[in-house]
């Protein structure tokens, strides 16, 4: 009787740990949503794209010249609204462009243009 406790007491345990994991990784898949930057680079030069938030930097990617280029910013810098700034360094050039500072929340698809020139 006490052997057949024990076995009922983990077969339980088991199943519950498995049911709080999958319900866990369901809800957050279903509140995180991608926030991207979509970027109109119209200059010849290709732009490596870093976004500020605080005094952290971090690299997105880089911004084919004379072309659109879609980025996805890391979760971990955007959480509620996030007052965030970018930053265009072309490849080749000496102009570093850093925009305003952008309030920006989850789901949102920031639109960036680089002018030529």
């Amino acid at each position: 009787m006490k052997m057949m406790r024990r076995a009922f007491f983990a077969a339980m345990l088991a199943t519950t740990a498995v049911g709080c994991s999958t319900a866990a990784g369901r809800r957050q898949s279903a509140t995180i949503q991608r926030t991207t930057v979509t970027v109109d680079n119209q200059a010849l030069l290709d732009m490596t794209i870093y976004v500020f938030s605080g005094s952290q930097r971090i690299r997105l990617g880089t911004a084919t010249g004379l072309g659109t280029t879609v980025m996805t910013l890391p979760n971990s810098v955007v959480f509620g609204a996030s007052s965030l700034r970018f930053q265009a360094d072309p490849i080749g050039g000496n102009r570093t462009p850093v925009s305003e500072t952008i309030s920006v929340s989850e789901g949102d698809d920031i639109q960036l243009r680089i002018p030529p020139g």
